[in-house]
């Protein structure tokens, strides 16, 4: 597995761990279920979690296939093809659902019931709903101009691993 993968999941596995453990009470003020779901509804939160991770996934595979390249330059394009039918494959099947699901009691922590109704009310409106159509876009762009700086500071930490690996088996 790529070294960039490896980092990317562990980062991802880490926060997962640590919010699967952290355990607050809900307020009594706290939203119902449905009043969360339904914010989720007017967000469009599906949509919005699946063209995140489409976005996500085709950075990642563009870098992911640049550094194949790099790195094994007789690759063939049916095993490039073959690692991005994974990671298609991947996005098809995460679970968005459940994730939503998992997600209801953080809202109902940080949020009151009155908080959840006037973002539901705001969300519902035209400019809730501009921001919520814009959003894909403005993230696109922000992910295509942060890229490059991500892309080096991960390049750089790699680096100093490799380097201090270098320097311990000295």
């Amino acid at each position: 597995m790529k070294p960039k993968i490896l980092l990317c999941a562990f980062v991802v596995w880490g926060v997962a761990c640590v919010s699967a453990q952290t355990t607050v009470s809900i307020a009594p003020d706290a939203a119902s279920k449905e009043d969360v779901q339904k914010l989720f509804d007017v967000m469009a939160s599906r949509d919005q979690v699946r063209q995140l991770m489409e976005q996500m996934f085709a950075q990642m595979r563009a870098i992911n296939r640049q550094e194949m390249k790099k790195k094994h330059p007789d690759i063939s394009e049916e095993e490039l093809a073959r690692a991005e039918r994974g990671s298609q494959e991947l996005i098809r099947s995460f679970p968005i659902d459940e994730m939503l699901s998992d997600m209801v009691p953080v809202y109902q922590r940080h949020f009151t019931k009155a908080e959840i109704e006037e973002l539901t009310a705001f969300y519902s409106s035209p400019i809730g709903q501009k921001f919520l159509h814009e959003m894909p876009a403005v993230t696109a762009e922000t992910m295509k101009t942060a890229m490059p700086r991500i892309q080096a500071t991960v390049d750089a930490a790699l680096k100093r691993v490799d380097q201090k690996r270098e320097s311990n088996q000295k």
